[in-house]
């Protein structure tokens, strides 16, 4: 069967817990890298236009509310409350929204990698998903808790990507650029920036 690229007619983002009082308990990740992109992660789905579903345990909960650097990128877009369950499938909002985006498949990304988002991809495997885990906009207490959750998940049958490769793979190339994404590349991918900003530089100079 041919391979069939990610795109915005056949799939949605989906975002479950990223929320503050988890700061203090991410170990796979240093704190900027994993807002660094989970942030770029909600932009790509506003860039190219796809559903996008995002969820949290509510805002007085221990676990608090949103990321504020996600919140801005937000803005009022909904953010589904849930009150219990690990797997966000429990709670009917959640699997109706996702059955809303009429998308079957699923880029997901969420805290902690190994409990709340290992839980919800699994069970949208079991609902007939196809379901991709952005390991870079994921999370968890430690290295090795997150690298054997995503193990799992490849076993289960699901594909691991990096928030870039999502972003390349919607893009599909530099000549057909979306609105915005250069603007995010340059945001959250630091080493391209600056590479940009030393060739721009660099041909200022031969220009003199």
């Amino acid at each position: 069967m041919a391979r069939v690229p990610l795109a915005p007619d056949n799939s949605a983002i989906v975002l479950i817990d990223h929320a503050i009082g988890f700061y203090d308990l991410i170990r796979s990740h240093t704190r900027e890298e994993h807002i660094n992109g989970t942030v770029a992660l909600a932009k790509i789905a506003k860039i190219f236009g796809l559903p996008l579903v995002v969820t949290n345990g509510h805002d007085d909960a221990p676990s608090g509310p949103l990321f504020p650097e996600l919140a801005v990128v937000l803005g009022d877009h909904p953010v589904i409350s849930r009150s219990e369950g690990y797997d966000a499938f429990y709670d009917d909002d959640f699997a109706a929204a996702i059955e809303a985006t009429g998308r079957r498949r699923l880029i997901m990304a969420g805290l902690q990698t190994d409990v709340c988002l290992a839980q919800t991809a699994l069970t949208a495997l079991d609902r007939g998903y196809e379901v991709y885990l952005v390991v870079d906009a994921s999370a968890a207490a430690t290295r090795e808790s997150h690298d054997t959750a995503v193990l799992r998940l490849i076993q289960a049958g699901v594909i691991p990507m990096g928030w870039l490769a999502v972003a390349a793979e919607l893009q599909h190339s530099w000549t057909e650029e979306a609105t915005g994404f250069v603007k995010m590349i340059h945001e959250h991918l630091g080493p391209w920036s600056h590479k940009n900003g030393l060739l721009t530089d660099l041909s200022r100079y031969a220009a003199k």
